[in-house]
């Protein structure tokens, strides 16, 4: 059973990532800094909105308007953090002792 939550808490950390790298480019697309003609730059931000934005849009629904600034995936991140705290310290050590 640790076997599949340490998937799961991969599998958490690696999505982890993929959202500071969607969030990073979009501040790299957003203030010109990558070729946006370019149809490689073009795929990888196609890509990473199609993973982040599923988890990213039920988010943005609740939050209120605060202009040009999105902190969504400010907040995901917390209920990912939250979540991967609440498996390590409670759920993993009931499994520990089998």
């Amino acid at each position: 059973m640790t076997a599949l939550f340490n998937v799961i808490l991969l599998a958490l950390e690696l999505y982890t990532y993929v959202i500071i790298a969607s969030a990073i480019f979009s501040w790299l697309y957003a203030f010109n800094i990558v070729n946006s003609s370019n149809q490689i730059i073009n795929s990888i931000g196609r890509v990473l909105y199609n993973l982040t934005e599923p988890a990213l849009r039920p988010i943005r629904r609740f939050l209120p308007d605060l202009g040009g600034v999105d902190i969504s995936p400010v907040i995901l991140l917390l209920a990912i953090i939250f979540v991967r705290q609440l498996i390590i310290l409670n759920i993993l050590p009931m499994f520990r002792g089998y």
